[in-house]
């Protein structure tokens, strides 16, 4: 679903329980009655049906990386929490510390500060769901790998959360020591082979002949938009293998702060979405890259149809164009997702402190910049498109190859049935029940004789029809093919010529001078 969903049964009646969890009293106000402490119609069986806790059960530290963009130049910095440094990694013994942390005020100079979180445990869950206020939509989605983008607690003048869950496709040089985890989307492995098409195009990783392999990453990002604080979220739920860490992107995302491009954006606007929106640009690059990779690819896969005219080649481009067709709905999913950005206006902007002017420029520019971002994934989505087209006709060349190949099987079968033919035809003559065929005075010698006879007769017809064949070119008139024997003749005695005048050549010349 794009939106939030319930974890319900939908065809099972409420559970009388949950009902009377839903109208108790409230719940525990402090970050361990998360989500019930701000979200009372999460029952207990939706938590369990979510595996919101249970994802997080294993394990036993959460590192979350801290950034600030500062005012009122947008200036990208390392965050110093507490006096902790711009890194926090938190324990289960001792998660208060953390709680500690998230409950200062920040400075005043800060335009949004960014969290990215790495392993995330359970009392980290229940801290941010706490101090931000966070549906837990958000973490059941991101921890389920389930596509979504919605807006929630909206507040004219003031702000609102949005929340954006991105799987995109990723391509890195293949590791030998490493293997990447298996995501909830993942399909398993040891299925029936009615479904191998299905595990094979949904499958966490496809390895190229290069040495570089592809897989499906995820974006997970959560905003508060407020005009006191603005705080972007980014959950990294499976960053130990080869999908993205909480310390890459944040790393990345301060590049983007020392681009003079953006540097140009955030200095014009106040917006804090703009950040969201470059978090969206990693996630284009990564597409650019691996589409670029997956033509180089296509390209080798049509070299070896064109050159080994191999049936099994058909097997690697199917599986090829089934992934395909599953990176186009994830491009649909992106370009989803950036509208949604773009018709999503940040309620804040509306306050009064922001001008008209400011707030009609920033609205103008968030415009242009969801455009070219649009424009880019329609420039993917052709290239897409082109690489599917292109399997196609390779996949078509296979099969036009294979049936050629039937086709001259079958040319040799119809041969061999025109040499047997003369045969039978004149069989069924000679046992006629007819005086003047069947007088008693027939032998086997006049059956062979016939025989041979209508052979080549029917040989040379039907090799004097062809309009090409080894005997004669294309370009042959009636005339030259009716002469064929001598022009095959002609061909057979070539060879025999050259060897005759080498062999003359070497012999030796003996000369009678008596004579």
């Amino acid at each position: 679903p794009s939106g939030p969903w319930p974890w319900m049964i939908l065809d099972v009646d409420l559970d009388t329980n949950d009902m009377t969890d839903r109208d108790s009293d409230v719940p525990d106000q402090s970050w361990p009655g998360y989500p019930r402490n701000q979200f009372r119609n999460w029952t207990t069986d939706q938590v369990k049906r979510s595996k919101m806790f249970e994802k997080c059960s294993t394990n036993q530290y959460s590192t979350i990386c801290w950034m600030d963009v500062r005012e009122p130049d947008g200036k990208f910095t390392k965050s110093d929490v507490g006096g902790k440094g711009d890194t926090t990694v938190v324990s289960t013994q001792d998660p208060d510390e953390f709680w500690e942390i998230c409950d200062l005020q920040g400075p005043e100079n800060i335009r949004v500060r960014s969290l990215f979180v790495d392993d995330l445990t359970q009392p980290v869950l229940r801290m941010l769901g706490t101090r931000y206020n966070i549906e837990p939509f958000f973490f059941t989605s991101s921890i389920n790998w389930i596509p979504s983008r919605y807006q929630e607690a909206p507040r004219h003048r003031e702000g609102d959360h949005i929340t954006i869950t991105l799987p995109f496709l990723r391509s890195q040089q293949k590791s030998q020591s490493s293997c990447p985890p298996s995501s909830p989307t993942d399909p398993e492995w040891g299925i029936t082979t009615s479904r191998w098409l299905i595990t094979l195009s949904h499958s966490p990783q496809m390895s190229l002949l290069d040495g570089r392999m592809f897989f499906i990453d995820l974006l997970a990002i959560h905003m508060v938009r407020d005009v006191k604080e603005n705080t972007i979220i980014s959950y990294h739920p499976e960053s130990a293998g080869r999908r993205t860490s909480a310390k890459h992107l944040c790393r990345l995302i301060q590049l983007v702060g020392e681009s003079v491009y953006w540097q140009k954006i955030f200095s014009q606007s106040k917006d804090p979405t703009f950040l969201f929106l470059a978090i969206l640009w990693y996630a284009l690059y990564a597409w650019d890259e691996s589409l670029d990779l997956l033509y180089r690819h296509v390209i080798d896969l049509e070299l070896q149809v064109l050159h080994l005219d191999n049936i099994s080649l058909t097997h690697d481009l199917h599986v090829l164009e089934a992934r395909l067709l599953y990176y186009q709905s994830l491009l649909h999913s992106f370009k989803i997702s950036v509208t949604f950005i773009k018709t999503t206006p940040n309620p804040a902007m509306e306050s009064h402190g922001v001008t008209n002017k400011e707030r009609r420029d920033s609205f103008a520019l968030m415009k242009k910049e969801c455009n070219n971002l649009l424009s880019e994934i329609d420039r993917l989505e052709r290239q897409r498109t082109m690489l599917s087209n292109r399997l196609k006709n390779a996949m078509d060349l296979v099969f036009a190859i294979v049936n050629t190949e039937d086709s001259r099987r079958m040319q040799r079968f119809s041969y061999l049935t025109m040499v047997f033919l003369p045969a039978t035809f004149i069989a069924s003559i000679f046992t006629m029940n007819v005086q003047e065929i069947n007088n008693g005075k027939q032998t086997l010698g006049h059956y062979v004789i016939a025989t041979v006879l209508l052979t080549v007769f029917t040989v040379y017809i039907v090799v004097m029809l062809q309009r090409q064949n080894w005997v004669h070119r294309r370009q042959a008139t009636l005339l030259q093919r009716a002469v064929w024997p001598i022009h095959l003749l002609w061909i057979i005695s070539l060879p025999l010529q050259d060897v005759w005048v080498r062999r003359y050549r070497r012999s030796p010349t003996v000369i009678d001078v008596t004579a």
